[in-house]
């Protein structure tokens, strides 16, 4: 868990997601020769701030986007949101600008309008995120940004008994997209790949709860192809790995840029739910990690 803990202390809000792309090149630089296959690394200028790993000869591309919520710094002390962060007195933001380091708290007035309190006025365009705060007991882990460290962290996992397959680590998910429409450009053209899983993070609800298993979503605001759900559910059936179905009228990931692209992408969330969720609290059972990391292995070399 200590990568986890690493990964989610990294800021890098949507837009901004720099230091996460400088610290995954890092990471696999350093551990991709203790690998089973060596992959060919595709990032800089044409790639943004986006990483694509290219093992062996892919089938399916799993999605992990590296950005996270935040807010940014306006005039007089306002604060404007990045996605849809949840606001309360009680969480601390950090940041830096060009005066130093910033640890600032949240406010928020009777009209819901934010700012923050500190000594000065924080320069315009500081982007501002949650204080990481991790805890970790015998059955959870909880931090801020778990959306989408985990989902990372999964990836990176894979990754290291992965023969053929693609991983692409995204950015600006939080506001709807950006970056998927190219990789799934590059992905398709190239490699004529048309299978995704989107590695990325679920909500606790009445359905779907701690502890029994990676979610398997069959909806959210998007619809993925049935078909190709079903054959996904199929092959957790077999595996015996627990998981749960999870079907939601709201909500959105990658796999909605994908159904939007005009290249014929397959795709299906596959994450972990948490509960606390868009807040510095995101809480998540380790039991529901592991099966979301098995199943993917499974998944990558089945589908």
């Amino acid at each position: 868990m200590q990568l986890l803990k690493k990964l989610c202390s990294i800021q890098a809000p949507s837009g901004n997601e720099v230091l996460m792309k400088d610290f995954l090149l890092n990471y696999i630089e350093k551990n991709s020769p203790k690998w089973k296959v060596q992959p060919v690394i595709f990032s800089g200028e044409h790639f943004q701030d986006c990483i694509v790993l290219v093992f062996g000869k892919p089938r399916t591309a799993l999605f992990a986007h590296i950005d996270s919520i935040g807010f940014t710094a306006r005039y007089g002390k306002q604060l404007i949101k990045i996605g849809g962060p949840r606001t309360d007195k009680k969480y601390t933001l950090v940041g830096q600008d060009s005066k130093g380091k910033i640890e600032c708290s949240l406010q928020k007035d009777k009209k819901d309008n934010l700012t923050y309190k500190f000594k000065r006025e924080i320069f315009r365009g500081t982007m501002l995120t949650f204080k990481p705060d991790w805890r970790e007991s015998k059955d959870y882990v909880q931090c801020c940004y778990m959306d989408n460290r985990l989902g990372v962290w999964n990836a990176l996992q894979v990754a290291e008994t992965l023969t053929d397959g693609i991983i692409a680590f995204s950015c600006w998910e939080e506001v709807g997209g950006g970056s998927v429409e190219y990789l799934s450009r590059f992905i398709y053209e190239t490699y004529r790949v048309k299978q995704a899983l989107i590695s990325d993070i679920t909500w606790v609800t009445e359905g779907v709860q701690h502890g029994k298993g990676v979610a398997i979503s069959l909806r959210d605001s998007g619809l993925p192809r049935r078909s190709y759900v079903n054959r996904i559910v199929e092959i957790a059936k077999k595996s015996k790995i627990p998981f749960q179905l999870e079907v939601e009228a709201t909500g959105g990931s990658d796999g909605n840029v994908l159904q939007r692209s005009p290249y014929p992408f397959d795709w299906c969330f596959v994450g972990a739910p948490e509960d606390g969720v868009h807040s510095p609290d995101e809480k998540v059972h380790k039991a529901d990690i592991k099966s979301m990391t098995d199943l993917y292995r499974v998944l990558m070399k089945e589908l």
